[in-house]
C-alpha cells in the first residue's frame, strides 16, 4: 500500500508521508511557486514536476530521490514560427517504451514526448497538425488544455488523450497517427445539432481501469460517462448522487466496476452541493452511486476539487483528495471514512500516490 503522496499546490510541492501510525506533511519544494502537476515513474521512482511561473512561463523539474530534491530539466516548447506558445503544463505520463520515456500535455492543446527523462522534448506533430485543430477551443481557459494522458498497460503504443475542448483522442501506433473517438458523448453547452460532435466535447478528466483497460471513466462537463470498449463508445451514468458535475474522477485499479468522483453544483456554481463535502462512489459500473460523507465537513463547506486532485492507491484501498481551499483528506477504507490531513495548505492542484 502506498505510504507517500505528492501534493502539488499553488505555493509549492508537498509530500505526505505515512509513519508512526499517522501521516505527516514534508516540504515544500518550490515554496511560493505554483506546482501544477506531477508524475512518478514507478519503475525507478523518478518524480517529474511541472511548474507555472506566471509571466515567466512554465518550467519542468525532475527528482531522483523521491521528491526530496529537484533539478531543472528542459521544458516543452513550441518552435519559433509557430502561431502559439506553451502557456502551461497540464499532464504528465510515463512512456514504458523507453527507459526514461515521458509524455507531457500542455495548453494550447499540444502533446510532447521525451525519451530521456525530460532532457529534451519533441512536439508530437501528428496531433498538432491534425486538420480538426481549427475547431478546438478552450474550456475555461483561453486555449485548449490537454489534461489527460492514459497509457494502456497492455500496449504502450495505445495512448488515450482528453482535451478541453477537443474531446477524446487515441493512437494505436505510439503517436504516429491519431483518431477522434467518443460515440455517445454529448455537450449540452452546444447547439443541439452540434452537441454530439466529437471535437466539441469537454472531458474534464479521463481515467482507465488498470485491471481492465477497456473500461474508461470520464468526468465530463455535463455528466459522468463510462466506456467498456476503450473509449470508442460511452454511456451516461444517470444516478450520480448528489450531482453529475465535477472535475476529478478516480478509477479503482483493481475493480472495473468501481470509481469515485468529487461532486460540485455546476459550472457556474463551483461549490460543494448544499455546502457539504462528499465523495461519490459507484460499485456497480456506474448504475448507482453513494455519497460518502463520514469525516468530511457537512455545513458551510464550499470547496471544489480540481481534476487532478483526487487519487487512489495501486491496491484500491486508500484515497486522497484536496481542494481549492487547501483542505486535504485521506481515506484508508475506499472512501468509507475520511481523516483530515491539512486545513491550511495552499490551493491543491494535484494529488498522486507513490
Amino acid at each position: 500500500m502506498s505510504d507517500q503522496i505528492l501534493l502539488a499546490t499553488r505555493k509549492g510541492l508537498f509530500r505526505l508521508v505515512r509513519g508512526g501510525g499517522g501521516w505527516r506533511i514534508d516540504g515544500p519544494s518550490f515554496l511560493g511557486t505554483p506546482t501544477m502537476v506531477t508524475e512518478v515513474d514507478q519503475r525507478d521512482g523518478t518524480v517529474y514536476a511541472g511548474l507555472g511561473h506566471g509571466h515567466f512561463g512554465p518550467k519542468m523539474h525532475r527528482s531522483r530521490d523521491g521528491g526530496v530534491t529537484f533539478e531543472e530539466v528542459a521544458t516543452p516548447a513550441l518552435a519559433d514560427g509557430e502561431d502559439a506558445s506553451v502557456k502551461g503544463l497540464w499532464s504528465l505520463a510515463t512512456d514504458p517504451r523507453h527507459e526514461a520515456g515521458v509524455w507531457c500535455g500542455t495548453t494550447p492543446g499540444a502533446l510532447f514526448h521525451s525519451k530521456n527523462g525530460g532532457e529534451s522534448w519533441e512536439l508530437v506533430r501528428s496531433l498538432w497538425d491534425h486538420p480538426t485543430r481549427k475547431d478546438w477551443f478552450g474550456g475555461g481557459t483561453d486555449h485548449p488544455a490537454l489534461h489527460s494522458i492514459e497509457v494502456d498497460p497492455r500496449d504502450p503504443n495505445h495512448v488515450m488523450l482528453g482535451v478541453s475542448c477537443a474531446g477524446v483522442w487515441e493512437t494505436r501506433d505510439g503517436g504516429d497517427s491519431w483518431s477522434s473517438i467518443g460515440t455517445g458523448l454529448f455537450a449540452d453547452y452546444m447547439p443541439p445539432e452540434q452537441a454530439k460532435e466529437p471535437v466539441v466535447q469537454d472531458p474534464h478528466l479521463i481515467r482507465i481501469c488498470d485491471a481492465d483497460p477497456d473500461v474508461v471513466w470520464m468526468q465530463h462537463h455535463n455528466g459522468v460517462f463510462r466506456s467498456v470498449d476503450a473509449g470508442h463508445s460511452w454511456s451516461l451514468c444517470e444516478s450520480v448522487d448528489p450531482s453529475v458535475f465535477g472535475f476529478a474522477i478516480a478509477s479503482d485499479p483493481t475493480n472495473r466496476e468501481v470509481a469515485w468522483t468529487v461532486p460540485g453544483v455546476s459550472d457556474d456554481m463551483r461549490v460543494a452541493v448544499d455546502g457539504a463535502i462528499c465523495v461519490s462512489r459507484t460499485e456497480d459500473g456506474g448504475r448507482s452511486w453513494t455519497a460518502l460523507r463520514n469525516g468530511l465537513p457537512q455545513e458551510h463547506a464550499y470547496d471544489i476539487t480540481y481534476r487532478h486532485a483526487l487519487d487512489v492507491s495501486a491496491d484500491g484501498q486508500r484515497l486522497c483528495f484536496g481542494t481549492i481551499a487547501g483542505n486535504v483528506w485521506i481515506s484508508e477504507d475506499r472512501g468509507g471514512s475520511w481523516l483530515t490531513i491539512g486545513q491550511t495548505l495552499p490551493m491543491v492542484h494535484s494529488v498522486e500516490f507513490f
